[in-house]
């Protein structure tokens, strides 16, 4: 199946940023909490919004709570990067024509303090965030809401990520869902294809025989 509309998460699938996350998470809870949580404890955060990882963790105001997480983020920013290849692999998808799509839980003003996502945001059509949507990953929401702005169907549409929330987001749109190993090397998440590098994207869309 060749797909013409390209839906991408973002943390752990374009970007690197799980350290600079997880570090934020480290800092910001000590400072809210008086606790201290290993790298390893922390894990059940990637993948969801800040809010509601704050509500979980039992904060009085989630939002201003993570307000203050996004304040220290700022301090890791020069931590991210651009995942190896993640470039390439867009810009060439977006030469042949594709419609691409972010589908993230972050918001609007996460987008536009990552210094690593900015140098290939210009080539994304559409911007599907956490507050765009009454329900969030892993919800349909999200997916439907590009549909409804482009007119893309369940047919035409691959989405890639690399958590379950990504799996369940495309599984509850009725759109294939490819999983990008290259962050985690997790292999467990219900997928119809696995990715092992960026390149591999270029195997399920349309477009010439190309190579990078």
């Amino acid at each position: 199946m060749k797909y013409k509309h390209i839906l991408f998460d973002i943390d752990g699938t374009l970007v690197d940023n799980e350290s600079a996350v997880i570090n934020t998470w480290q800092q910001t809870i000590e400072e809210l909490f008086g606790k201290h949580f290993e790298k390893e404890e922390l894990n059940f955060v990637l993948g969801i919004p800040g809010v509601t990882t704050m509500e979980k963790l039992g904060a009085k105001n989630s939002e201003e709570a993570f307000d203050l997480w996004s304040k220290h983020f700022q301090e890791h920013r020069n931590e991210i990067t651009l995942f190896d290849g993640i470039d390439k692999v867009v810009k060439v998808l977006k030469q042949t024509n594709h419609s691409l799509g972010l589908i993230t839980s972050r918001t609007h003003d996460e987008l536009n303090n990552d210094d690593a996502l900015c140098q290939i945001f210009h080539l994304f059509d559409v911007a599907i965030c956490v507050t765009d949507t009454v329900n969030p990953k892993p919800s349909a929401d999200p997916i439907l809401a590009y549909f409804d702005r482009t007119g893309a169907t369940p047919a035409n549409t691959l989405y890639i990520g690399d958590s379950a929330y990504d799996s369940l987001c495309a599984i509850n749109s009725h759109v294939d869902f490819a999983l990008a190993t290259w962050s985690n090397g997790k292999k467990n998440i219900p997928c119809k294809y696995e990715l092992e590098k960026p390149s591999d994207i270029l195997n399920y869309s349309e477009m010439p025989n190309s190579s990078i």
